[in-house]
């Protein structure tokens, strides 16, 4: 199978996985950012964050969401520190983030081993604008590798400034889900038909948009109710890419 998914805590599912065995980390770690209080911190779930009171769909919470920055980028950094072991040298790293925690997340990648090569910009262009301020309708991809890159392995040109909403409706099966069609961009750094690893799975995107452009995936969910929704949204992604070479070979 062209993926693996595991649904447990990330950082004991890292530890076990062998040195230099993926091409590229990318991944949507909980932002723990947002409580303008202690008590917002501690009190609201991401749930309560990140969706609106009257929001006609109902999605499950998860967890890891309550951390103040300091212990956010100490939680980051061990994982990040065992993501880079898992990477081969010359291998990239992918963070999503916001403008709070921009900050912290670079310091975190970069204390974990990994050489910080910039930040790419999502522009989300529902945004809801704000009287008297500027909108803010963008989050943040911080990007590093393992040591230098060998651009004759994989020599695209991808652009860093990526614009398209968050799924809506139906199709919005996790809270903080991103769009497949930003993330079938980014796992064009991995090279065609190397591993990319997402330790904070959800409902499996960077899976799916993974197999569509020909790479491996190695996920990793904790919350059971997402890993159930990433693995069936893999294994039908599977199915549909399906063509009648594949079926007759494996006959």
């Amino acid at each position: 199978m062209p993926f693996s998914l595991h649904q447990g805590d990330a950082l004991a599912v890292l530890s076990e996985l062998p040195d230099g065995c993926v091409d590229s980390v990318i991944t949507d770690p909980p932002y723990n950012s947002g409580g303008r209080t202690a008590k917002e911190r501690t009190s609201r779930s991401a749930k309560q964050k990140y969706t609106s009171a009257d929001a006609k769909h109902t999605l499950a919470d998860f967890t890891g969401e309550n951390m103040d920055q300091r212990s956010y980028g100490f939680w980051l950094t061990q994982i990040m520190t065992e993501a880079h072991r898992a990477t081969r040298t010359g291998g990239t790293a992918l963070l999503f983030t916001d403008w709070r925690q921009l900050p912290i997340t670079t310091d975190a990648i970069q204390a974990a081993g990994w050489l910080w090569r910039g930040v790419l910009a999502w522009h989300k262009p529902q945004a809801r604008p704000q009287k008297g301020r500027f909108t803010q309708n963008c989050e943040f991809i911080v990007w590093a590798s393992k040591g230098a890159i060998d651009a004759s392995r994989n020599p695209v040109y991808l652009p860093g400034l990526y614009s398209a909403s968050q799924p809506s409706g139906a199709k919005r099966q996790h809270i903080t889900q991103k769009p497949v069609s930003v993330m079938r961009e980014l796992v064009k750094i991995a090279p065609p038909g190397g591993t990319v690893l997402d330790f904070c799975a959800g409902s499996g995107s960077t899976g799916v948009a993974s197999l569509l452009e020909g790479r491996d995936f190695i996920g990793v969910e904790k919350t059971q109710h997402y890993a159930s929704i990433a693995a069936d949204r893999l294994t039908e992604t599977i199915r549909e890419s399906l063509t009648q070479d594949d079926v007759d070979l494996t006959a």
